[in-house]
């Protein structure tokens, strides 16, 4: 995997459990906005899926409307609708993702409270980034 996938499955495998985030977020916390595609193409890749330690939990990631893509690498949509399920998060009536409750805020685990040092951290996202407007709080 080059540099790019490296810091898209650190990225993601920051997500906490029962949270999602958007491809487009993903780029923007990697460095690379407007990359959406990229992040896919990287996460289609991702050599160790799953929620278990050490895995990437690319299920985690949805569109910014919350659904899930129709190729999605590990089983399809209702694979990734389960996992989901598993983890807490809600659909609404046409199966997309409850954005407003379940996506994750971009704080990276270094940031949240009893975290581990920054040793590992991804590289965040630029110095002028609107978390407000990120997670639709604006």
């Amino acid at each position: 995997m080059g540099d790019f996938s490296e810091r898209v499955f650190s990225v993601v495998r920051q997500i906490p459990q029962g949270k999602v985030a958007t491809y487009g977020q993903v780029g923007r916390l990697v460095g690379a906005p407007r990359s959406a595609r990229y992040v896919g193409y990287a996460l289609h890749g991702n050599p160790n899926p799953g929620s278990g330690p050490g895995c990437t939990p690319c299920h985690r990631v949805v569109f910014k409307d919350g659904s899930m893509a129709t190729g999605f690498a590990f089983g399809g949509p209702d694979e990734q609708r389960k996992m989901l399920a598993a983890e807490g998060v809600a659909f609404d009536e046409e199966g997309r993702v409850l954005m407003e409750k379940f996506q994750w805020d971009g704080r990276m685990a270094f940031d949240r409270e009893g975290a581990d040092d920054e040793a590992d951290a991804p590289l965040g996202p630029p110095p002028d980034f609107d978390w407000k407007a990120e997670v639709g709080e604006e």
